[in-house]
């Protein structure tokens, strides 16, 4: 009986959570709105003089600078100059937006084929129904090691995946969008933040430690064992708290028979794409392991790079022309080839005109998404310049270094707080940069190594991502989720927020439990690394 009542409670307070969210605006006049808020308050806040001081860490020298930083007046001569003369850079700009073009154009070739539906296909005949969600959940996790590529190609491919099964198409988006932004720090490998993070954690250890460095595997060994508990705990709440609760979709069924085998043509375009793939990544290996590899750092950069931070790269550092500009790219050659491959085999693609007509069919699904990105990205743009979320950050994190509390309650502190800074300042870098000068000193003062400050940080930065309207990618999640909405426009950010405060919020308790477990077991959270000094 209890456990129904704990359900019925929580189901009722999602649907009011979802019922207000969709009461509100459509998602595009919501963030006109949020822009014309946020110049309002720009200028009542300026002219009443907030403003806030603190240590930052800077991006240039890596040195620790005193800053002061005050609320901007918007509606200034200059303020609204900028506004105006920015609107285009600021859409064109967009973290999202090259992405999903780039990345589409590889994933609608592949779709138009029938590559795509194929391998779903043979994904729904040799996998167990109860493993869709822990896979999708898995997948998200683990392609963050390829940047932001999760966002635009899995979490719609999430999507069909769970249509293929019968499932809800929604659930699916929800299982690929708690993976990849949820599990944003989690991974089995060392991605790219985890360098980058770690040179901005050398830098404010050297406040109080001289010559002091933080790996960028100093979390690893939590964070492998953390992608396993996203997994398991996503799974479930997809199973058993987010799908039961979506009403019946009546869209089109892609429910594949168990008893459907695949197609002479069908087995033989996916030996010939399989063919291409290998092929692919064989040249793209001899592209990255050489010495003198193409998508390596030349030896004038690897020289720069020492310069500025005082250390040889690592492995992630040095292919960062793979990891962090080329990838998209690679990732959409990745469907285009074994797409077009499939098709000329299969007997889909004809001549180059069903190619075309492929990428053309791709790009005119992302119309709504094109609308959302341009709007969400004047919106980030005010709230950024107006230093608002700056404000709200140092003041918080101000409030938490007064309350003198130490020990684990000091980095459950840490947790807690950047996890609602994370709703108001997007990317994990940026507010490190601002946070990690006030924490990293001290939590040494308090006996706590910077690895593990830095570790504590990072759990909470993932948590609320997939709630923040100012994540980068959030807006686009609405855009997709509507395809799969009876009519796209009642689709609202009231649903996708109740779809994924649960697990924001499961993420936040479960993964603030496991950091409590090893702390007080003294459990090393990288190699060679302790969380004490």
């Amino acid at each position: 009986m209890g456990k129904s009542v704990k359900k019925s409670r929580l189901d009722n307070f999602l649907n009011f959570v979802e019922i207000a969210g969709n009461k509100l605006p459509h998602p595009v006049a919501m963030f006109f709105g949020f822009f014309v808020i946020t110049i309002i308050f720009s200028f009542i806040l300026s002219k009443m003089g907030v403003s806030v001081s603190y240590s930052e860490i800077s991006k240039s020298t890596g040195q620790v600078v005193q800053k002061t930083t005050t609320v901007q007046n918007l509606l200034t001569n200059e303020g609204i100059r900028g506004i105006f003369t920015s609107a285009v850079k600021n859409f064109t700009g967009h973290a999202a937006l090259g992405s999903i073009v780039v990345a589409m154009l590889g994933v609608g070739l592949a779709d138009g084929t029938g590559l795509l539906s194929t391998l779903i296909k043979k994904l729904v005949l040799s996998t167990p129904r109860g493993l869709v969600s822990a896979i999708v959940v898995f997948a998200g996790v683990m392609s963050n090691i390829a940047s932001d590529a999760g966002y635009v190609v899995l979490i719609p491919l999430g999507a069909v995946i769970f249509l293929s099964f019968g499932r809800h198409p929604l659930a699916g988006i929800a299982a690929a969008f708690a993976g990849v932004s949820g599990g944003f720090s989690a991974n089995l490998l060392i991605g790219t933040t985890d360098p980058l993070l770690g040179g901005i954690s050398t830098s404010a250890a050297q406040i109080v430690l001289p010559g002091y460095s933080v790996d960028a595997t100093a979390n690893y060994f939590f964070m492998f064992v953390s992608t396993f508990l996203i997994t398991i705990v996503g799974a479930w709440l997809t199973d058993k708290v987010i799908e039961p609760r979506l009403k019946e979709y009546k869209g089109p069924k892609l429910e594949i028979d168990e008893k459907t085998e695949l197609t002479k043509e069908e087995k033989k375009g996916i030996r010939m794409a399989l063919i291409s793939i290998i092929i692919f990544i064989i040249l793209i290996l001899l592209m990255i392991l050489p010495e003198n590899a193409i998508f390596k750092l030349t030896p004038k950069e690897v020289e720069a790079f020492v310069a500025a931070n005082h250390r040889q790269p690592g492995t992630m550092e040095l292919l960062k022309p793979f990891f962090g500009q080329s990838i998209v790219f690679v990732l959409m050659l990745a469907f285009f080839i074994p797409g077009l491959a499939y098709g000329i085999t299969a007997g889909t693609v004809k001549s180059h005109k069903d190619v075309i007509k492929a990428l053309i069919k791709a790009m005119s699904s992302c119309g709504q998404v094109f609308v959302i990105i341009f709007i969400s990205a004047q919106f980030v743009y005010v709230f950024t310049k107006s230093n608002i979320g700056i404000v709200i950050a140092v003041k918080l994190a101000n409030i938490l270094k007064s309350m003198g509390i130490t020990g684990i309650a000091a980095a459950v502190g840490l947790i807690f707080l950047t996890a609602f800074v994370n709703l108001f300042i997007g990317g994990a870098s940026s507010k490190w940069l601002m946070l990690s000068p006030v924490f990293i000193p001290m939590f040494v003062e308090l006996g706590l190594s910077p690895e593990y400050t830095q570790l504590a940080y990072r759990i909470g930065d993932s948590t609320t991502n997939i709630i923040s309207p100012l994540m980068s990618y959030f807006p686009i999640i609405v855009g997709f989720a509507a395809k799969y909405s009876e009519r796209e426009e009642d689709m609202g950010m009231g649903t996708i927020i109740a779809m994924m405060l649960p697990y924001s919020m499961a993420f936040l308790i479960s993964w603030t439990g496991l950091f409590i477990i090893w702390t007080l077991l003294g459990l090393p959270i990288g190699p060679g690394v302790s969380m004490f000094i």
